[in-house]
This record gives structure tokens, sequence and C-alpha cells, in this order.
């Protein structure tokens, strides 16, 4: 997601350049909303009767106050190696193959027909993107749900995601460790309708800048320009609203078959899907939405403002290489 026109990059290729930024952008999100994303999971797995949705801040503080006493940080921080890893290598892994495919779109159109990416693009870039990255990464997010819906105290507990790729694939085989994949892929729905509304407002931001600017006598440069974080902000938390609301219900059943504790009650995603429609009803499927919201936006703009940033200082220390002045130091 470069700036429109940029070719330069720090590392060899700006795929890395992207793949860097997208690993830094994951940490940082990570450390900042773990302890929600800790909640969100937990609400999905759960399966008595959805509180009132005008109680939501209620519980999601009660339920944050409850492992703090309990567990203290350690507890708001359970399986933090696993979420880590995971968003670090899914972002990292996402902007590489999505650089990689964007650029292979364009490359591969006929020479001279078009420089630019259409809606379309963007749309079978994300989601081909997404679809490998969610083969590559399911594994962790298995042990991460496991990590964050049990008790730390059981004798056979997970002590960390690399305990857990383990056991799962011990005791599981090695479909345990991809449970769950036919929903993650049915989720490249959301990241691709996400990132092509992202891209086409990012390139209206960027068209209107560099109008801004030659109307006052300046030239605007894809390499060392950006628009504001305000900005990114703004349309990652539009971009994600309008995804998540529309793709939620697959990361509810996707939690639940996936959750070792109530893998008898939901052995596959049609019994689960059935189940939860006649236990639940409509609102089931949107369970932990209102705290996927409070979560995932904030993380989302965290995570996107943060990379966008990245990205821009390795294509802007790159472009001043060339120029013979000075580096990242």
């Amino acid at each position: 997601m470069s700036s429109p026109g940029s070719t330069r990059s720090f590392f060899p290729s700006p795929a890395l350049d992207h793949a860097a930024a997208g690993i830094g952008a994951g940490t940082v999100a990570v450390l900042c909303m773990h302890p929600l994303d800790l909640i969100k999971v937990k609400f999905q797995v759960a399966t008595s009767s959805p509180g009132a949705t005008r109680d939501i801040g209620k519980q999601i503080y009660g339920s944050l106050k409850d492992i703090w006493i309990q567990r203290g940080v350690k507890g708001l921080y359970r399986g933090v190696s696993a979420n880590m890893a995971g968003n670090a290598a899914s972002w990292g892994l996402y902007f590489w193959f999505y650089t990689k495919f964007k650029t292979h779109r364009l490359s591969s159109a006929p020479t001279g027909s078009r420089t630019t990416m259409s809606p379309t693009d963007y749309l079978i870039a994300s989601a081909e993107a997404s679809a490998v990255t969610a083969l590559l990464t399911n594994p962790i997010w298995v042990v991460k749900v496991r990590l964050f819906t049990t008790n730390p105290d059981s004798p056979n507990a997970y002590k960390g995601l690399l305990d857990g790729l383990y056991k799962v694939s011990k005791t599981e085989g090695f479909r345990g460790l991809w449970k769950g994949t036919s929903l993650a892929l049915f989720g490249v729905t959301n990241g691709s309708l996400q990132f092509m509304t992202y891209e086409m407002m990012k390139n209206w931001g960027f068209a209107r800048k560099a109008k801004q600017m030659e109307m006052r006598g300046e030239k605007w440069s894809s390499d060392t320009d950006k628009l504001s974080n305000t900005y990114y902000t703004l349309i990652s938390g539009a971009s994600k609203l309008i995804a998540l609301v529309a793709t939620y219900p697959y990361q509810v059943v996707r939690a639940r078959i996936q959750n070792d504790a109530t893998s008898a009650i939901y052995p596959n995603i049609r019994t689960c899907v059935k189940m939860t429609w006649t236990n639940e009803g409509a609102k089931g499927f949107y369970r932990g939405l209102a705290t996927n919201l409070v979560r995932v936006l904030p993380g989302t703009c965290i995570t996107l403002v943060v990379y966008e940033n990245i990205a821009w200082l390795l294509r802007s220390q790159a472009a001043l290489r060339e120029q013979g002045t000075t580096t990242i130091s």
C-alpha cells in the first residue's frame, strides 16, 4: 500500500519494506490491545445468553477487573506470545504478499494499458494475500484461542505458543492445527472489503493533497510526502467498520469450533451454525461484536497508522540514500 507512483525501497524490494512495516505495526497493536482481544475471544466462545448491548461497557470493565484481581497483569496478557506472533506474522506476510500480488496485476496488464489499480484489482490482490496468510498462520490462531479460553492452572494448560503447537499436533494430529481453516478462508472477504475501501479512500486523499500542493506551487513527491495521521485513522476505522459488520458471524463460528472446551458441542461448522441459530438466534452470530468494535477499531487504526508511518520512513530514507545524504541511524 505504498504511495501512488513510489517504487523506491529501503530493503532490496518494496515487498520487504511493507513486510517490515507490517511486522512492526502488528507488534505495536498487540501490545496496546491484547487485554481487549482476550475478552473478545472469551465473549465469542461463551454460550450463555448474551447481555444487553447497552451494558457492554460494564461487561468489558467487569471482565477486565475480574482478570486483574485474580491474576494481575500476567492474566491480562495471557497468550500474548501467540497473539504477537500471530499478528506480527500475519501483517508481515499479508503486506509482503499483497505488494507482490498488486505488482503482478499491474505488470501482467498489456504494456501501457494502465498504471493504476482498479477497485477490483485491490479486492482480488487483497483476497489472494489474505488467503495465503490465513493458511500459513492458522495453527497460531488455534493455539491463541485455547490459550485465551483455558484455565492456566489446569494440568493440561498450554504453557505458551510452542507448547500449544506441540500439544495440539500430538493429540489431534496435523488436522488439529488447521481446524477452522475453511472459515479463515471465508474471512478473506473481511480483509478484501476493508483494503479495497481503504485503498480507494487513500488514493483520493493522495490526489487531493497533490492538487492542494500544486495550487501552492509545491511539488508532490510519492517518496517523501504522506497523508496526515488523522486521515489515516479516519479511513482505517471507516473501512474496518464496513468490513467487520458484513463478515463478523464467521469469526464467532470459527472461535467456537476451535475452542477445545466446546469441541463436543460444536464438532463442525454446520452443527455450530445450526445450534447457534436455534439456541441464540441472529444475536448469537454477533456475540462479542461490541467488544470487537471497541478492540478492533482502535487496533486497526493503530496498526495502519504505524504501518503507514514505518513504510513512509523506509521509503523516504531510500530516497535520501539515493541522493547520497543520510539513512536511518
